[in-house]
Formats: structure tokens, C-alpha cells, sequence
């Protein structure tokens, strides 16, 4: 029987280090962090860190795309059920069943997203969620929910309302520390996305 002891000390040398890399960004941000530090707080030697991880930077990148891979199939998990929801001429706004599987994985994952969206993370990751939003969920590929030839404003300018609004409205609940559950938060974002912000805001019925 294969042994799978050296699989787990590996796996959580990669929780230790990537949990240590959450606080430090909280304490320093990620551009004054070190390995050093990394390390330290990780409680290993640089040359496990560098077992793993070219540097800093690597290691960022990596639990950057876990994260992208992650939603990536959280979104075709859940394809069918989008579709078969924006289909229905409904007016009770029942959360899509995507946006709530986003808002668990992001609570599951809340210390990470709050320290890497957070003013002392990586501000080139959102650019990225951004752009993967748009191609997931809006660009011109045959799973998207929004056709590109049914837009009726440049796609450029969709895109970036919809990355901001989506993006901004998960920093404040990762900030504000996930108070409301994700089936309540998957209702708030869709009652603003699927009706407006005027719609939610009261002003138009």
C-alpha cells in the first residue's frame, strides 16, 4: 500500500505556508513581505519554502490559481442551472444556484480572498478575477451566459461595470466579516445584477 504520510506533511507545509502568507499581507502587506518572514511565521527552513515555491511572488501565483481553477469549475458545475434560471420569467429574484456556490467557496477561502482583494494584496489579481469574470460568464465563448452579439453596450465598458460591481460588492462583505450568510448574499447580488442598482436602491419598481 503506498504510504501517503509524506502527501499530508506536504500538504500542510503548503497550509503553514500559505496561512502564514495571509497574515503577513493583514500585518505588512504583500509588498514588504519576505521569505524570510514567510518562513519564520511558518515555523520552517527556507530550503522547505524553496522546495515548493521559486519565491514570494511564485507562491502568490500559485494560490492564485488554485483559486482561478477552483471557480472555473465551480462556473460549469453550475452552467445548466444559470441557464435554466435566466430562461424562467420570474420576478421572486430566487439566487441563482452559482452565486450561491460562489459566495461558500468564498467563505470557505474568506481568510485568502480578504487578504489578496484587501488594499495591501495583490492588485493585479483583480484585474485577472475581472477579465475571467467577463470570458466566464459574459465574453464571446460557447459556455457564457451572455452572448456577445446580444449586447447592447460596448462589451468593454459591460465588462468593467459588471467586474467592479461584482468584485467591490465582495470586498465589502469579505471586510465586513461575512456576516450575512452566502444564501443571503447570493440574493443582494442578484437582486442588483438581474434588476439594476436603481431597482435595489427602491427607485424603480
Amino acid at each position: 500500500m503506498r504510504n501517503s504520510n509524506p502527501d499530508l506533511r506536504v500538504i500542510r507545509t503548503k497550509e503553514s505556508i500559505r496561512d502564514a502568507l495571509v497574515e503577513l499581507i493583514d500585518e505588512n502587506g504583500f509588498d514588504a513581505i519576505t521569505v524570510k518572514d514567510i518562513t519564520t511565521r511558518a515555523r520552517i527552513n527556507r530550503g522547505t519554502f524553496y522546495a515548493h515555491y521559486q519565491d514570494k511572488f511564485d507562491l502568490m501565483t500559485k494560490c492564485e490559481e488554485e483559486i482561478m481553477l477552483d471557480l472555473s469549475k465551480l462556473t460549469k458545475q453550475n452552467y445548466p442551472s444559470v441557464i435554466a434560471a435566466l430562461e424562467i420569467d420570474s420576478q421572486t429574484l430566487t439566487p441563482f444556484s452559482f452565486t450561491v456556490s460562489l459566495f461558500e467557496y468564498l467563505h470557505i477561502h474568506s481568510g485568502f480572498m480578504k487578504a489578496v482583494l484587501g488594499p495591501r494584496g495583490d492588485l493585479s489579481f483583480q484585474t485577472r478575477l475581472k477579465k475571467f469574470m467577463w470570458e466566464t460568464l459574459y465574453g464571446n465563448n460557447p459556455n457564457a451566459f451572455v452572448k456577445e452579439e446580444n449586447l447592447l453596450v460596448p462589451e468593454r465598458y459591460l465588462a468593467s461595470y459588471m467586474g467592479s460591481a461584482i468584485i467591490g460588492v465582495i470586498q465589502q462583505w469579505l471586510e465586513s466579516g461575512g456576516k450575512e450568510s452566502p444564501q443571503e448574499m447570493a440574493r443582494i447580488l442578484t437582486t442588483m445584477s438581474v434588476n439594476g442598482p436603481f431597482f435595489a436602491a427602491g427607485l424603480k419598481k
